[in-house]
């Protein structure tokens, strides 16, 4: 069951979209990888916005998540990728419909 999640916009740079959306794809092993890490999406709206939704079951997983390889490696490379700092929302999930 999920009942918490990150609600992640990202503003590219001019000239860096192809890079930050490689970036993203790439981190998808590291959340494979994170057992509390439930479902985990990036996606593009528009040329140079991009975000990532994922959600867990506790406040415990999505902490885990913050401060975890994906985390670090964006903050690492946001300097050189992103034109403002990332909009990253803790959000509550009220309902959900996940296979399994």
């Amino acid at each position: 069951m999920v009942n918490v999640g990150i609600l992640a916009q990202l503003e590219a740079k001019p000239g860096k979209e192809e890079e930050l959306r490689s970036f993203l794809q790439s981190a998808l092993a590291l959340a494979q990888a994170e057992p509390a890490t439930i479902t985990w999406y990036v996606w593009q709206l528009g040329p140079s916005t991009f975000g990532i939704f994922d959600t867990f079951p506790d406040d415990a997983g999505r902490q885990a998540h913050l401060s975890g390889r994906i985390a670090a490696a964006l903050m690492a490379k946001a300097p050189d990728l992103l034109s403002q700092p990332p909009s990253i929302q803790k959000i509550d999930i009220l309902a959900a419909k996940i296979p399994g």
